[in-house]
C-alpha cells in the first residue's frame, strides 16, 4: 500500500506532468474522436448514427463501475489501477478497430469504457494526493490541457488519418500508444499520501450485513451533503455538454456539408477554447476560488447553450456559439475536480470516482438520446435540454456546495 513517499522513486514535477498529459492526450483522443467522426465510424461498421451513438452510450455506461476502482485504489494504491485501466483501454481500442460488425465493436467499446473508468479519475486522485490544495487547481488545470490538446492536435490528426487511410487506423495507433504508456506508469512515484479509509468490515452472512456494506460504501461522512450535491451538479453539467458534443458532427455535416477534414478543423477550434479554459483554471482558480470558478463556468455554458439556436444561421456563428459553451463547460468541469478532491480527503479516490461514474452515466444517457432528439427536433431542441440541465447544475452549486478546502 502506498501510504508513504517512495524515496527511491521520486520524479520531478515537470516530468510527472509531462507523462500524465501525454497519456491523457491519447486516452482523451480515444474518447473524443467519436464526437466529430461518429457518422464515419457508423458507416465503417455498417450502422446508423443512432446505433453508433448507442455503442458510445455502452462505453460510457462502464463508468458506473468507477467507484469500485476508486475504493480499491484508496486501499491498495493508485498506480496498479491506473496501469490496469490503460492496458484495458488499449485492448478495447484494438478490438473495436478489428471489428467487422457493430456487435463485435460493442465488446471493444465496453473494454474502452472500463479502462477509462479506472484510469482517468484515479489519475486525478493520484495527482491530487501529491499536490497541496492551494496549488491543486494549477496542477489539475495543467493535466486537463490534454482534453484541449485533443481537439487542437489529436482530433485534427485523426481526421487527416481517416481521410488518408481508413476509419480503423486511429484505433490501432492509439492502442499501441496507450499500451506503451501502461508500462511507463509503472515507473511513477507513489502518492505522498493515499486517503486510506479504516471502516470496520460489515457482517457478510446476512441481508442486513449486505445492506450495511452498501450503506458504508456510500457514506461520505460529515460533508456528504456538499459532496453529493457537487457530484449531482457535475452530472447535470456533463449531461448538458454531452448532448451537444455527441451530435455536433452530425449537425455540422448535415446542415453545412462538412467532411472529415473540415470537422477536424472545427475540433481544432473547440480545442483552442478548451485550452484557454484549462489554462485559465491553472492560472486563476486557486486565487479566485474553486467554488466561484465552477459557478462562473456553469453560468457561461448556460449562456452558450441559449445562444446556439439563435446563432445557427451560418457555419461561423454556429461554431462560435458552440465553442463558447464548450469553453465555459471546460472551465467549470476542470475547476470542479480540485473542489471535489477535497470534499472528503480520506476517501478522495472514492469521491472522484463516484463523480466520474455519475458523469459517465449522464454521458451514457446523453449518447443514447441525443442522436434521436436531434433527428426529431434539430439542434434547437438539443440546446434547450442542455440549457435546462446547466441551470439545474448552477442552482445546486449555489445552494448546496461548500468549498471544504483550507
Amino acid at each position: 500500500m502506498e501510504r508513504h513517499p517512495a524515496p527511491v522513486r521520486e520524479m520531478s514535477y515537470a516530468r510527472l506532468m509531462t507523462i500524465s498529459i501525454m497519456t491523457r492526450l491519447m486516452t482523451d483522443s480515444s474518447v473524443q474522436m467519436f464526437n466529430p467522426y461518429l457518422p464515419l465510424f457508423a458507416a465503417g461498421l455498417g450502422a446508423t448514427v443512432v446505433v453508433m451513438g448507442r455503442l458510445v452510450s455502452a462505453r460510457s455506461a462502464m463508468g458506473l463501475f468507477a467507484p469500485l476502482f476508486g475504493a480499491y485504489a484508496d486501499r491498495h494504491g493508485y498506480r496498479p489501477v491506473m496501469r490496469a485501466g490503460l492496458f484495458t483501454t488499449a485492448l478495447g481500442l484494438a478490438v473495436t478497430g478489428f471489428s467487422p460488425t457493430p456487435m463485435v465493436a460493442l465488446a471493444g467499446m465496453v473494454l474502452m469504457g472500463l479502462g477509462s473508468a479506472a484510469f482517468v479519475p484515479t489519475l486525478q486522485a493520484y495527482l491530487s494526493a501529491r499536490l497541496p490544495y492551494h496549488q491543486r487547481a494549477r496542477g489539475i488545470g495543467m493535466l486537463e490541457y490534454s482534453w484541449a490538446l485533443t481537439g487542437i492536435v489529436g482530433l485534427s490528426l485523426i481526421g487527416l488519418l481517416i481521410a488518408a487511410t481508413s476509419w480503423r487506423a486511429p484505433f490501432f495507433i492509439l492502442a499501441v500508444g496507450i499500451f506503451v504508456m501502461g508500462w511507463v506508469f509503472g515507473a511513477l512515484p507513489g502518492a505522498r499520501h493515499d486517503g486510506t479509509t479504516h471502516t470496520a468490515p460489515a457482517p457478510r452472512s446476512t441481508a442486513l450485513g449486505r445492506r450495511a456494506r452498501v450503506a458504508a460504501f456510500f457514506d461520505l461522512g460529515e460533508n456528504a451533503a456538499s459532496a453529493y450535491s457537487l457530484i449531482a451538479s457535475s452530472t447535470a453539467t456533463f449531461f448538458a455538454a454531452m448532448l451537444i458534443m455527441i451530435v455536433y458532427g452530425a449537425w455540422l455535416a448535415g446542415e453545412y456539408g462538412l467532411g472529415p477534414r473540415q470537422l477536424g478543423s472545427v475540433a481544432l477550434v473547440f480545442g483552442c477554447f478548451d485550452l484557454t479554459a484549462s489554462v485559465s483554471v491553472s492560472l486563476f482558480t486557486d486565487r479566485f476560488g474553486k467554488r466561484r470558478s465552477v459557478l462562473l463556468g456553469t453560468a457561461g455554458a448556460l449562456a452558450g447553450y441559449l445562444l446556439i439556436p439563435w446563432f445557427n444561421v451560418g457555419l461561423i456563428p454556429a461554431v462560435l456559439a458552440t465553442a463558447l459553451s464548450r469553453g465555459f463547460f471546460e472551465f467549470a468541469v476542470v475547476s470542479n475536480i480540485p473542489l471535489m478532491s477535497e470534499q472528503v480527503p480520506a476517501m478522495r479516490g472514492k469521491v472522484l470516482t463516484l463523480g466520474s461514474a455519475a458523469s459517465l452515466g449522464a454521458s451514457t444517457l446523453a449518447a443514447f438520446i441525443a442522436p434521436a432528439l436531434y433527428a426529431s427536433t434539430g439542434i434547437g431542441g438539443v440546446a434547450a435540454l442542455s440549457a435546462l440541465f446547466a441551470a439545474l447544475a448552477l442552482l445546486l452549486v449555489w445552494a448546496r456546495v461548500q468549498d471544504a478546502g483550507p
